[in-house]
């Protein structure tokens, strides 16, 4: 896609979208428009040092869009309400569901190809796989965001079906992803992240033990995903979807590495990045990790390699150093 391109981003100060954000700058696309919601200050690191062409607040979009009526090129939406329950589970339903049909409203009728944030927790524990082939219809979700998330999906089939979507789209199932820039996340960063922090000031990782005997300790199993490679998928989607000759298949595509590894390999990669012997006390999970807890992902990417997408994802231990080295020792953002 040209590089005069227009392309919003929403989500933007989060952090795929400001990893994203990042990324679209460091290719020449400056023509950003960047939607969030700002108030937060935790995350103005994120995007204060992006090169942008606007800022829009998430509730101003579609009134800003109408009253300036920019030609926009592409979107990526990956705004969305994170966590397992709110005690007000109406702002799922607004912030996953509804604002994302008004996003896919908007490409549809604007004729804009779009990129939307999906998510492997539509998958639930895992009980029917993690093939992007099954239906949203046929999924079991388990916590608030993941049912928000695979409702939305339900939806967007449902239109596509209909021939009410934009021309190009896919819905991206991020796996466990990590890197820069999700500093802000708290409880919601990543098993990398805070497995960083505890050993850099603890001197000990801090892992569940087991509660399934199939799993020794710390040997339950995530495919960790590197947020670079995150952001190569988006990239690459966006260019092709400017491809004349194009054969791409709108859907959902699972986006990890397709390899599962064990929260005690990640431990050891965060150690071997530090170059010290760190120690690993597992700990009993609280309630609330019991009820949402599964012991074992795996994205399958055959179909995104279908599609075309043949570049090597980061190894756990290649990503973590990276991650640790050029940016958690010196709280660098991307």
């Amino acid at each position: 896609m040209d590089r005069n391109a227009v392309i919003i981003i929403t989500g933007a100060a989060g952090f795929i979208g400001s990893c994203l954000t990042g990324y679209l700058n460091r290719k020449g696309y400056y023509n950003i428009i960047i939607v969030d919601d700002f108030s937060d200050e935790s995350k103005r690191h994120n995007y204060e040092e992006k090169k942008i062409c606007a800022r829009v607040d998430r509730d101003e979009l579609f009134d800003w869009l109408n009253r300036y009526k920019i030609r926009i090129d592409f979107v990526f939406h990956l705004g969305a309400h994170v966590g397992y329950n709110h005690a007000d589970s109406s702002v799922f339903e607004r912030l996953n569901i509804e604002y994302s049909k008004q996003v896919w409203n908007y490409c549809k009728d604007k004729h804009i190809p779009l990129v939307f944030a999906s998510s492997d927790s539509t998958y639930g524990l895992g009980e029917k796989g993690f093939s992007d082939f099954e239906l949203p219809e046929k999924l079991n979700p388990v916590d608030a965001y993941g049912v928000s998330k695979n409702e939305f999906d339900k939806w967007a089939l449902r239109q596509s079906n209909e021939l009410k979507s934009p021309s190009f789209w896919a819905g991206l199932k991020f796996f466990d992803v990590y890197g820069p820039n999700e500093y802000h996340k708290g409880k919601f960063a990543s098993s990398v992240y805070h497995s960083f922090q505890q050993a850099d000031t603890e001197g000990k990782i801090k892992l569940f033990k087991s509660e399934n005997t199939r799993y020794q300790n710390g040997d339950q199993r995530r495919d960790f995903v590197y947020v670079k490679d995150v952001v190569d998928v988006c990239y690459w989607l966006m260019q092709k979807s400017a491809e004349e000759e194009n054969d791409f298949v709108s859907g959902f595509y699972n986006v990890g590495t397709g390899k599962t590894r064990t929260f005690n390999e990640m431990a050891e990669a965060i150690s071997k990045s530090l170059d010290k012997k760190i120690s690993i006390e597992y700990t009993e999970p609280s309630e609330n990790s019991r009820t949402f807890y599964s012991n074992f992902s795996e994205g399958e990417i055959k179909k995104l390699k279908e599609a075309g997408y043949n570049k090597k994802f980061y190894s756990l231990e290649d990503g973590v150093r990276t991650y640790v080295q050029n940016f958690l020792l010196s709280n660098k953002y991307y």
